[in-house]
């Protein structure tokens, strides 16, 4: 039998960043949406071009997205929540997106343990569902036309839509309502001559899959009286107690991701059916690093044992990695070499594929062990880093004093302190000056001077606008990543490695290839600076080793614990020479923290234990005068509030604009003892939030957390804004928080 390949998905955002440039333009009314559709459009079907050109046997259509895919699913079944009816098209679409006269956008979280964010779905009670799949449907006729039956659909199941939805009825219900849309769906696709469909199924990886056994046999069984095949896809873990029902139900195939998890043993110990297709998922979707055959096609061997019917493809999609590696040449040659971006995992499923069906891939094999060998050899280990791992001890991940003790030691500030999260805009003349100092255009010391103007006037900012701790504004900074990386060995940096990380936000994840050290300090710098000009305290602002490592690519052959490690030693060494410079205040940022949780709870334990204590090892040294903040965004702290207790750090500031709150109950449920930023407006949309809303949160704040424990700040970093916007919503939150003084001054006497 002829070993097929297929793919799950693919690189999104054009290999120049098209659809950023051409939605952010469209936003800012300088084009119209045929123009933004037809350069969404253009990276799609130079998608599919590539995709056939590699010699792709099942290329999948339709997860191309103007925004996010799952919103894309919301607005085709008709799930628009009460406060966006007012609007239509295209503008309610970006309202559920952004946000829209000062209506709160949909709220934001990440897509499992991806650096993706998606919006999540709100399902009201009342809400009828009445689906418009006018666009999906077109998009698969002009595949049709490039890819023939080679085209296969791709649909976001109705179980994982609920799953990651805000329901108010039981799933059941919601159920119910979605799936004669979906069948209809599948009827209008099985009339264009449609011969397969994907329904991605990622929660069936999930802890709580288990108890989704009734609700998906149910789905499933409905779905396949539409008469069309099914391939059932999951990602990022494996099926552990569900495998066996799984294999069983009504589909033509499962994918399976054979990168995470302990799918292989599950297929070994339970078997495939006979009538069904796996697609394994052998090639890493969420990588940058070269195949190395030899193993991989020992691995498909073993599964072709098993189950003849097979299928090679990605992982998962591939929008989790940039276009085409060959357009790095700035790299060291023999790390080229050895990565692998979306053009060339296309290339490595092909070529498994062809060494399957008995082609000659001898020549292509030795050549890309050759280049591994090449990159062994460029890559030595650094014994000093080693060694000094190798001696820690106890104390070195623990604070000199207690937080109770150390509390009374640091700087006293008025009540419910104001702050911001430590990025400022980043203008279009800001991107234009580092990049002629990129370039050369212009000196160091002339780019100093520069960078320096615009602390300057960002200290002079906050001081206007009366915060009561101020930042520098991160104004040197291009990402919160990608800064150190670049001042770290053992990072590499691409030119043109974009990925999406949600809507029009793209980043551009450093490489982890080697073993992590420090040069020379990387912020103290910009933080005299900023200091010298104000008699207010500056935080000391960085980024923590466990977001560094889960928004990078990391290394294949060394654990993520020790490479977490590696940075926590590089920026412990930071924060003692901040303190040395004055500051006492070091913000270690972990947004990151939760997103690197394993998808399934019985591993939380091993990876919350070395993330957690990388942390402490990067602040442990910190004096007990020097207060230290950390910044969570989009994260759910319930289940994991003792972790986030370890930390010890001092003062949390956590998003809590768009959860309603849920956030801040949850920390408070759990009776919390540290200080917490209440995250009170929305960063991510464009809307000014009046005093009064932002009193409103304020005060929902105050029910719930002492005084004494509160700080006030926006929800996440000010980068991605306009100073339009920026000045009057800080100045709403400091009038908001000023009102809020008064009344608790007032209820006192």
């Amino acid at each position: 039998m002829v070993i097929q390949t297929a793919t799950l998905g693919y690189a999104r955002m054009g290999k120049n960043r098209e659809v950023k440039k051409a939605l952010e333009s469209f936003w800012h009314g300088k084009c119209e949406i045929n123009a933004l559709r037809s350069v969404v459009e253009a990276v799609e079907t130079h998608a599919w071009t590539t995709q056939l050109k590699a010699g792709v046997d099942r290329i999948a259509v339709g997860d191309q997205t103007f925004y996010d895919h799952v919103l894309d699913w919301s607005v085709r079944l008709g799930l628009i929540p009460a406060r966006f009816r007012q609007f239509t098209g295209i503008d309610q679409y970006f309202a559920m997106a952004r946000g829209k006269d000062g209506i709160p956008a949909l709220e934001m979280t990440k897509w499992f343990d991806t650096n993706y964010h998606y919006l999540v779905p709100e399902i009201e009670s009342d809400l009828a569902p009445a689906a418009n799949f006018d666009d999906f449907l077109a998009t698969v006729k002009r595949a049709q036309l490039i890819l023939r039956d080679r085209a296969t659909p791709v649909i976001l199941s109705p179980v994982t839509l609920l799953t990651l939805s805000r329901r108010s009825n039981d799933l059941y219900s919601d159920l119910d309502r979605l799936l004669p849309l979906y069948l209809d769906l599948l009827g209008q696709l099985k009339s264009l001559g449609i011969t397969e469909v994907q329904f991605h199924e990622p929660t069936l990886v999930t802890s709580h899959a288990g108890d989704l056994e009734t609700v998906i046999k149910h789905t499933y069984h409905q779905l396949a009286t539409a008469g069309l095949p099914i391939q059932l896809v999951t990602y990022f873990d494996d099926l552990e107690d569900v495998y066996s029902w799984v294999m069983q139900l009504p589909v033509a195939g499962v994918s399976l991701d054979f990168t995470r998890g302990n799918n292989l043993s599950l297929v070994k110990a339970h078997g495939v059916p006979r009538d069904k297709v796996l697609g394994a998922g052998v090639v890493d979707g969420r990588s940058v690093w070269a195949i190395e055959p030899k193993g991989l096609l020992e691995l498909l061997q073993e599964l072709q044992a098993i189950t003849p019917n097979l299928r090679v493809q990605p992982s998962a999609s591939l929008q989790f990695v940039p276009h085409d590696a060959t357009c790095e040449a700035q790299l060291p040659q023999p790390l080229r070499d050895v990565l692998s971006f979306a053009e060339q995992k296309l290339t490595e499923v092909v070529l498994l594929a062809n060494g399957l069906n008995g082609q000659d891939i001898a020549h292509e094999q030795a050549a890309i062990e050759l280049r591994w060998q090449a990159f062994k050899r460029f890559n030595l280990p650094n014994p000093v880093v080693r060694d000094v791992l190798q001696t820690l001890k106890v104390e070195d991940f623990q604070r000199s004093l207690p937080y109770e003790q150390r509390l009374h030691r640091q700087l006293k500030l008025p009540p419910l302190p104001t702050t911001t999260i430590g990025s400022f805009p980043q203008t279009q003349d800001i991107r234009q000056l580092r990049l002629r100092y990129k370039k050369g255009e212009i000196s160091q010391t002339d780019y100093h001077q520069a960078i320096d103007t615009k602390i300057a006037e960002c200290i002079k900012r906050q001081e206007e606008v009366g915060l009561d701790v101020l930042v520098h504004g991160e104004f040197e900074r291009t990402d919160m990543v990608e800064y150190f990386g670049q001042q770290l060995q053992g990072f590499a940096f691409t030119t043109d490695g974009w990925v999406q990380s949600y809507g029009s936000r793209c980043v551009r994840p450093p490489i982890i290839y080697g073993d992590v050290s420090r040069l020379q300090p990387m912020t103290v710098r910009e933080f005299r600076v900023a200091q010298s000009l104000t008699n207010k305290p500056v935080k000391g602002m960085l980024t923590g080793p466990v977001t560094m490592i889960n928004w990078s690519f990391p290394r294949a052959d060394l654990p993520r614990r020790e490479q977490a490690m590696q940075i926590a030693l590089a920026l412990r060494d930071e924060v003692a020479d901040l303190e040395a410079a004055g500051a006492v205040m070091v913000q270690v940022d972990e947004p990151a923290l939760r997103e690197g949780l394993p998808l399934k709870s019985a591993r939380w334990n091993e990876y919350l234990s070395w993330a957690v204590d990388s942390f402490r090892l990067a602040t442990g040294g910190a004096k007990a005068e020097t207060q230290i903040h950390t910044h969570m965004c989009y994260s759910e702290f319930g289940d994991i509030i003792e972790h986030i207790e370890r930390l010890d750090a001092d003062v949390l500031s956590i998003e809590n604009s768009r959860s309603n709150n849920a956030t801040l109950f949850e920390i408070t449920d759990a009776g919390y003892q540290y200080q917490v930023g209440n995250g009170v407006y929305d960063v991510h949309s464009p809307s000014v939030p009046s005093v009064e809303q932002i009193l409103q949160q304020l005060r929902t704040g105050a029910d719930l957390l002492p005084v004494q424990q509160t700080w006030i700040n926006p929800d996440c970093g000010l980068k991605t804004r306009q100073w339009e916007e920026v000045l009057p919503a800080l100045k709403n939150m400091v009038l908001a928080t000023q009102k809020l003084r008064e009344e608790i001054h007032g209820s006192s006497h």
